[in-house]
């Protein structure tokens, strides 16, 4: 991640010509999505708002929206693996929503009232479905209860479509696994470029990029919302650590795990923050963090002028984009962008331990302790589990060594049995860890008295996951090989509310996400 400032030559008049295509693009017309004449025809990037809309004039039901998800995910899942598995009860909840709309009051529903939401496969389930984040080794076991999150989702009305599907065990098994892979579902792909989803919320972003759910949710630590986001073309919002419950999600480490949404619009993914942020009384940190939330939810800051007087700062060392000047020249038209939207940009900032952040090894330190400890907790609780420990986890690997493609390795798991709580190894990593936030982006921030950063596709991931700060990420082009990319906006703990308006203010000023072209 260690990157310099870099000089951009002009562009030539095509480039040029195929930058103002770019930017100059829109998101398909919502009244693609609700014809009148027929009722609601297509769920292609359908918003929750349209969805709500064709309920309201009677032109939908979730009956049939569902239908309409399950349709699309038999057509496109088999190549793109973005779905794990589909919920055997989503109808039976579709007609419990549409039940409910025909009597209760509508101002009382929840946005996501009979909507369709896809779960990541490390985010706990009490029903027919699985939780495995992949792995073979925990199929057949049973959760104690519905994850956190999950328990909030199904009080606001969502209906729970299925799981979908990750890098396995968010990529924490071993290093040659590939993104996107895991041993149940294979190889997740791009609908963009049939390759490289990203990870480890890779099915989540694949799932609504390809309109196979209408909102879904995944989960990070390091990266795995923001950077399978900017690969799909989606937005992501990656909360504070602890502001949304990690009760019931398979864990790497609480200290750095966040559970957020991934949605094709920035309103979508507030809507669903809105649903599962909150305290839970199985996650302590939620009760501390609560004091973030926002007096009214988190809707409020879905404002077209958010850009307005914001102070967000450019750090070029974020900004390396090698030879590929056409991405250069998107990032800098979209700065310019900002900056006509009324944004203050205070550019040419520096993190003064940037390259110490990126080259330090205290967080793979401390990732393998918190795991052991972390993985072991939620073994232990499962009602029922072929495996109970760590240990069980390597030794099932290796007697299934085939089924698992043991062949890419588990040296993160062995790395993490090979620990024995946290020692002062660990601790002298956890020091140094919140020494190099403090000194690095908490000292930036305040300094030049910032509401946020704006950085190129999840670059700023990793100093954003060491401090447990939020971010969001909003579809912003094409590189040169027509890979899509991301806008990040990245801030301190709890500044979501100004996060929120300033990357919908952006994604209104530039409206850039295009579907991808899938074959029929």
């Amino acid at each position: 991640m260690t990157s310099m400032a870099t000089k951009y030559s002009p562009l030539s008049f095509t480039v040029f010509s195929s930058l103002l295509l770019i930017l100059l693009a829109t998101t398909s017309s919502s009244a693609q999505a609700i014809k009148a004449a027929h009722g609601f025809s297509s769920i292609k990037e359908a918003t929750v708002h349209d969805i709500q809309l064709a309920f309201k004039q009677n032109q939908l039901t979730s009956r049939k929206l569902v239908e309409l998800y399950l349709k699309q995910i038999s057509r496109l899942n088999p190549v793109l693996k973005g779905v794990l598995e589909v919920n055997p009860d989503a109808l039976y909840q579709a007609d419990k929503a549409d039940h409910e709309r025909k009597f209760k009051a509508r101002g009382s529903l929840s946005p996501l009232h009979g909507i369709p939401i896809l779960l990541k496969d490390n985010i706990a389930t009490k029903d027919k479905l699985h939780t495995t984040a992949g792995l073979y080794a925990l199929l057949g076991s049973v959760v104690p209860r519905d994850a956190g999150v999950v328990t909030k989702l199904r009080k606001a009305g969502a209906i729970i479509l299925g799981k979908a599907t990750l890098s396995e065990w968010s990529h924490y098994r071993a290093n040659a696994v590939p993104s996107g892979w895991n041993a149940r579902k294979g190889q997740g792909k791009s609908p963009y470029t049939m390759g490289d989803p990203c990870g480890s919320s890779s099915g989540s972003a694949i799932s609504v990029a390809a309109n196979m759910a209408a909102v879904s949710l995944g989960t990070e630590t390091d990266g795995s919302i923001l950077c399978p986001s900017s690969n799909n073309f989606v937005v992501g919002i990656k909360p504070t650590v602890g502001l949304t419950s990690r009760a019931g999600v398979i864990p790497i480490t609480p200290r750095q795990d966040s559970v957020g949404p991934i949605c094709r619009t920035v309103a979508d993914a507030v809507y669903v923050l809105d649903a599962i942020v909150g305290i839970d009384h199985y996650d302590n940190a939620t009760i501390e963090t609560s004091r973030y939330i926002p007096k009214g939810g988190y809707a409020q800051f879905l404002k077209i002028n958010g850009l307005r007087t914001k102070r967000v700062g450019i750090v070029r060392d974020f900004y390396n984009f090698g030879n590929d000047t056409i991405t250069a020249q998107i990032v800098e038209q979209h700065l310019k962008t900002l900056r006509k939207e009324g944004t203050i940009l205070v550019d040419n900032l520096e993190i003064t331990n940037f390259d110490e952040i990126n080259t330090s090894s205290d967080e793979d330190i401390a990732f393998a302790a918190e795991f052991k400890i972390s993985i072991n907790a939620y073994l232990k609780e499962l009602v029922v589990s072929p495996v109970r420990s760590l240990a069980d986890l390597i030794a099932f690997n290796k007697k299934n060594s085939k089924l698992e493609r043991l062949d890419y390795g588990q040296d993160l798991f062995i790395k993490a049995e090979a620990t024995n709580g946290i020692g002062n190894a660990e601790k002298a990593a956890l020091v140094n860890l919140a020494k190099l936030t403090r000194k690095g982006f908490v000292k930036l921030m305040t300094k030049n008295k910032l509401d946020a950063i704006v950085t190129p596709d999840y670059n700023a991931a990793h100093i954003l996951a060491i401090g447990g700060f939020p971010g969001v990420i909003v579809p912003a082009g094409y590189r040169s090989d027509r890979k899509p990319f991301g806008l990040c906006f990245g801030g301190l703990k709890g500044s979501e509310p100004k996060l929120i308006e300033i990357a919908y203010g952006f994604e209104q000023a530039t409206k850039i996400r295009k579907p991808p072209k899938l074959k029929t």
